[in-house]
């Protein structure tokens, strides 16, 4: 007879809310959350355009993995900052389920004999992908969206394929488990290995518990999801990551990750006898100044910020020069892709390539102002990149030189 002070003795688990009805509710939620994750986190990667240009994939070895990029568009403007928002709102949200989730199933982790069988043990490998790969997908997104960056190696390619192993298991586990998860639900039975034989006194009903791991998912839906707005509700973002100081108030008051001082600008090398921006293209380079861009025919753009962080501004009213005016001073009637490269010396992104279409957009600009001032030294003073839908990482900021053409 198993000892039960052994957490592989089925005695050793007395919790009352233990059962199959508990872990089919948590599972099918997850099916739905999960699933959600996934196509939004793909979605998010193509934002980057990884296709389009070395500098822009941080997965270069990704292989097949990458079959479904497409030319990320610039319509409608918003498109990024609503999907990374409910990339990143609805993974913070899931974090009870998920954990409720893996309470529910803990007895099974010790199970005894690990295998019975070839098929038994293929499933029991494909659930410690799923738990493992869970848990690290959450931890490193969680941690990402902080700006805690205490995981070894470059966060876009351990999340990029750590999202791909895991989803594998899931689907997987989704396909045996799906029909008697349903089962379960419809008839109500608390029969079966989860459930304890030996349980303690209830102080709680599964259905309270249901209850407080939703008010758990609720409570951090309202800490997170005022990141992807501006005014009142954004001070109920607990969550949002500050990355240095806050820019204050005025035209520039509003979110960045990195300020000039982090990314090692000096303001010698921006001011105006100093700065020049080199635009190369079909017929040359040439370097201009502030004044000169001054002097080209300027437009605005209302257009927000967003990051993969998931934080969003609302809309900003930037002006500049249109990014397809720049390629035509160098010979680009028909604007092509761009690499845009700051005066960042440091950093993942301080060269980023952008697609023709972008170049192509009208509201797509060299800004030179936001909301009616010069930009800011944190904002990207002398001139940075604002284009539609694109993840902020690629509106480079502190622009130094401009190269048009084939990527």
């Amino acid at each position: 007879m198993s000892d039960p002070r052994l957490p592989t003795s089925p005695g050793f688990w007395r919790s009352p809310l233990r059962g199959p009805w508990f872990t089919s509710v948590l599972g099918l939620v997850l099916l739905v959350g999960i699933t959600v994750l996934f196509v939004t986190g793909l979605v998010s990667y193509a934002a980057y355009n990884p296709g389009l240009s070395p500098v822009n994939d941080k997965t270069p070895d990704k292989g097949i993995l990458g079959f479904y990029l497409f030319a990320w568009p610039t319509n409608p403007y918003w498109l990024y900052r609503l999907t990374q928002g409910v990339h990143v709102t609805l993974g913070i949200t899931l974090i009870p389920v998920l954990l409720a989730k893996l309470w529910s199933v803990v007895p099974r982790l010790f199970t005894l004999p690990p295998a019975r069988s070839l098929t038994h043990a293929l499933e029991r490998i494909s659930l410690l992908l799923l738990v493992g790969g869970g848990l690290f997908e959450f931890t490193t997104g969680v941690l990402n969206v902080q700006l805690d960056y205490v995981f070894p190696g470059s966060f876009y390619p351990l999340h990029f394929y750590g999202a791909w192993v895991f989803f594998a298991a899931f689907v997987a586990h989704a396909v045996l488990k799906l029909p008697t998860a349903v089962r379960n639900v419809r008839r109500a039975r608390e029969e079966g290995d989860l459930v304890a034989p030996r349980p303690d006194s209830a102080t709680v009903s599964r259905r309270g518990a249901l209850w407080l791991v939703g008010g758990g998912s609720l409570l951090l839906f309202l800490t997170t999801v005022g990141r992807s707005f501006d005014g009142p509700l954004r001070r109920t973002a607990l969550l949002t990551p500050h990355g240095g100081a806050e820019p204050g108030g005025g035209p520039g008051g509003f979110q960045i990750n990195k300020t000039a001082a982090y990314a090692g600008i000096d303001a010698a090398e921006t001011g105006e006898e100093a700065w020049r921006l080199t635009v190369t293209g079909r017929t040359g380079t040439v370097r201009l100044s502030r004044a000169d861009l001054l002097r080209m025919p300027l437009h605005s753009s209302a257009l927000p910020i967003a990051c993969v962080e998931g934080w969003s501004t609302s809309d900003q009213w930037w002006r500049g020069v249109r990014l397809r005016d720049l390629a035509a001073r160098v010979g680009h009637d028909d604007p092509p892709d761009v690499l845009v490269e700051s005066l960042q010396r440091h950093g993942a992104f301080r060269r980023a390539a952008l697609r023709a279409n972008q170049v192509a957009d009208p509201r797509s600009l060299l800004a030179l102002y936001v909301n009616g001032e010069d930009l800011t030294p944190d904002h990207g003073y002398p001139a940075r990149i604002i284009v539609p839908a694109a993840p902020g990482v690629l509106n480079t900021k502190w622009v130094a030189r401009m190269t048009f053409g084939d990527l």
